[in-house]
């Protein structure tokens, strides 16, 4: 199936990690020409020579996404080398682990400017362009949090429901303009970020971590860890031209995990 992505002008946010750089690769397999963003460079270079070698034009751009003001600057540099941002990803890092009571107000400062004022801000950066073209992709990866809230990650649950809000507000007013929003979840997928989390969740309990991740992996009804590339196939989907009526959705790639309907 062609998605309709060739010589599309993707951003991804997190390229440098697990499902960013999974995302990434997916979309230049596509055809489309990617502006990677990352605060690692270590984790750019990387991701940078794989897409390169999909036969994808690629820049990478380190990036630390709690400065705003460097939004505008950045996107000028891609409009000049790649074209108009036509596919959006936003895919931010996580806030530690944490509950949800008894946190320092500048800590959810912190991770609410890197998690949330910056997707809102870099979207409405690269909005005109895509109003203009009367086509674009915003597509936005969250967590299963916002729907089964995860014990002990209370600011990564608060902060990523508040983008869900947004995403289905910005979905309705911007659809007549060729213009979709959706939601991603990734269930427990298998990046460092989990690697991260189920080590942590050992240490708090003195267990062995791969007791953890064999609980963590029993509750999945698929009974694995999902891989990156699974994940990334699904947002090069809905950021096709294929999926020009999947609009203000929620879609949960996670193996069956969340129990909720």
């Amino acid at each position: 199936m062609d998605l309709g992505l060739k010589g599309r002008t993707a951003l991804v946010l997190g390229a440098g990690g697990g499902l960013g750089g999974a995302i990434a690769k997916a979309l230049a397999a596509e055809g489309a020409k990617l502006a990677l963003a990352d605060i690692s460079a270590e984790g750019l270079k990387r991701i940078e020579g794989e897409v390169k070698a999909l036969g994808a034009e690629a820049m990478a751009i380190e990036w630390d996404l709690a400065d705003l003001a460097a939004i505008d600057g950045h996107v000028k540099r891609i409009e000049e080398k790649l074209g108009p941002v036509q596919v959006l990803v936003n895919n931010t890092g996580g806030p530690p682990p944490t509950p949800a009571s008894g946190q320092d107000p500048a800590l959810w400062a912190k991770h609410f400017n890197a998690m949330v004022l910056s997707v809102i801000a870099l979207t409405d950066r690269v909005l005109p362009g895509m109003k203009a073209a009367k086509w674009g992709r915003i597509v936005t990866s969250t967590s299963s949090g916002v729907v089964a809230p995860i014990p002990n990650l209370g600011i990564s649950n608060a902060l990523r429901s508040t983008l869900v809000g947004w995403s289905k507000t910005l979905s309705r007013e911007v659809a007549r303009d060729g213009i979709t929003v959706n939601i991603v979840l990734p269930g427990r997928v298998a990046t460092d970020r989990i690697k991260f989390l189920d080590e942590q969740k050992a240490k708090r309990e003195g267990r062995a971590v791969e007791e953890v991740s064999a609980e963590s992996t029993g509750t999945i009804p698929a009974g694995r860890y999902g891989k990156p590339e699974e994940y990334g196939d699904v947002v090069a989907f809905l950021a096709s031209a294929r999926a020009s009526y999947v609009n203000g959705s929620v879609i949960r790639v996670d193996g069956g995990l969340i129990p909720s309907i």
